[in-house]
């Protein structure tokens, strides 16, 4: 089996990023499209409007990620988490430092803010209504666009060790015809 030398390229916060060299096996290739899947089918890649959607509902779908990372990490083994010969990260590195530098500080900040908020909901009005009353509903949905960017790099990164086209483009391309 001949590895295939990818180029890691990935801006994350408080460490500032991580550029290097992954040679992912075929394990790293199975556990990059488990996760790659995960990713473009959540809000994680898929921007959030203005006025689209509930900002409840994209912090629990970015939670879900990490019950997703550990069951791909269990299921493929320590072998996805070692550097092969000639590589500076692996798949288990790259997934845990997005999960430990984007997702969880995000929702360490957010998830009880929003939860506080959410208590104080008249029975009378909507959830949609209520959270864009919230005075931090736009400064929530800013972080979410940062971590969305992260969160398409990464899932970028993953198309290409998977050796598949980035299929969220797919429904963005198709939208105006």
């Amino acid at each position: 089996m001949r590895l295939t030398n990818i180029k890691v390229s990935l801006k994350l916060p408080y460490i500032g990023g991580v550029e290097g060299d992954w040679k992912p096996d075929e394990g790293e290739k199975s556990a990059a499209w488990e996760m790659y899947v995960e990713l473009i089918t959540r809000v994680s890649v898929a921007e959030l409007g203005p006025e689209e959607g509930l900002l409840r509902e994209a912090l629990s779908s970015l939670y879900t990620l990490f019950d997703t990372t550990r069951s791909i990490l269990r299921t493929h083994g320590p072998g996805v988490a070692k550097p092969k010969s000639g590589g500076d990260y692996s798949f288990g590195f790259l997934a845990v430092a997005i999960l430990n530098t984007v997702v969880r500080p995000l929702l360490a900040k957010w998830h009880p803010l929003l939860a506080d908020y959410e208590n104080s909901k008249p029975p009378d009005v909507s959830a949609f209504e209520h959270e864009r009353k919230w005075e931090y509903s736009r400064e929530l949905r800013g972080e979410l666009a940062d971590a969305h960017a992260t969160l398409r790099d990464y899932a970028n990164l993953l198309a290409q060790v998977s050796d598949v086209p980035r299929l969220y483009d797919y429904h963005v391309a198709t939208q105006g015809e």
